[in-house]
């Protein structure tokens, strides 16, 4: 069998460097990495690099035509849900119209399309969700992803959207960070912390959502499939977990309302997945989020 050639949009993200790692390891595709400016990741070696800038039409479709990939697995987007409300119109651009740009061609050259969507399409009323409950976005940065997804069920594209929930890791410059090393970071600085305790998510670790994308190209997945971790918890407890597992001072973190906060967006209350399509039909097999921080802490001590 040829190896698939899979290109990868964003990887210089920590989704992205975390595909790369994995290809690299594992060697089950052939990758072609991509992303606006320098390449991030340590290694060169193993794969191709070519700089692309997904709001650039012109510049990604040479780009494809050049490495003529099996799949694209697309990672790059706005996901800061605060910046995406404060300019809606960077949102569109970059969680939008990047994606028609991208079905086009894939269309045109029957590429699969893996595309990476949130739990922030749901409105958090009755979360745990599965793949087809009905989608209602809060937020501006929920609303872009919702109309990517109906650009992908609308298309005659081979398409996989993988939605996803709170991504935290750790990337070899730490240039990315996440709730578990914001709150990690914070705590061992001695910095009071606030944190909502009315928010309930299960946190993924970026290794298992890399994974469940080279599953989606591997077994030519088509719909939506729910990839997150497998563990249920506030926000509140998510950082209390973290400061147990570092053995961090937990008198200085408060407990407030999501309300309190006053964030540019509103954030959905209780989301979470049912994951039983995506481990049966993909043979996803998430970490708990107790060896999701075993493995995160190892990497850190094998890098600094």
């Amino acid at each position: 069998m040829n190896t698939i050639t899979v290109l990868v949009t964003g990887s210089n993200g920590l989704l992205g460097q975390k595909l790369t790692e994995k290809i690299l390891e594992e060697g089950r595709v052939k990758l072609i990495a991509t992303s606006k400016g320098k390449n991030r990741y340590p290694t060169q070696n193993g794969y191709l690099y070519a700089e692309m800038d997904i709001l650039n039409p012109e510049q990604v479709k040479q780009v494809i035509d050049k490495y003529k990939p099996d799949s694209i697995i697309h990672t790059a987007a706005i996901t800061n849900v605060d910046t995406a409300e404060a300019d809606k119109a960077l949102c569109h651009r970059l969680n939008v119209d990047a994606v028609q740009t991208l079905i086009s061609l894939c269309e045109e050259k029957n590429i699969q399309l893996v595309h990476l969507s949130t739990d922030f399409v749901f409105d958090g009323a009755n979360g745990p969700y599965k793949e087809d409950d009905a989608v209602n976005p809060l937020s501006y940065y929920g609303e872009s992803k919702v109309m990517a997804e109906e650009l992908l069920k609308n298309s005659k594209a081979n398409w996989a959207i993988l939605r996803t929930i709170l991504v935290y890791g750790i990337t070899n410059d730490m240039s990315r960070s996440n709730i578990v090393l914001w709150a990690k970071g914070a705590l061992e600085k001695g910095l009071p912390i606030n944190v909502v305790n009315d928010q309930w998510r299960m946190p993924t670790l970026a290794e298992d959502l890399a994974e469940a994308c080279i599953l989606a190209v591997e077994k030519n997945a088509r719909g939506i499939y729910n990839v997150s971790g497998k563990d249920y918890m506030s926000i509140a407890d998510l950082v209390r977990k973290v400061a147990d597992y570092w053995a961090l001072n937990q008198s200085i973190i408060s407990e407030i309302s999501s309300e309190s906060l006053n964030q540019t967006a509103k954030r959905p209350i209780r989301t979470g997945f049912v994951l039983d399509k995506t481990i049966k039909d993909l043979g996803y097999n998430p970490h708990s989020f107790e060896e999701g921080l075993k493995i995160v802490d190892e990497q850190m001590k094998k890098n600094y």
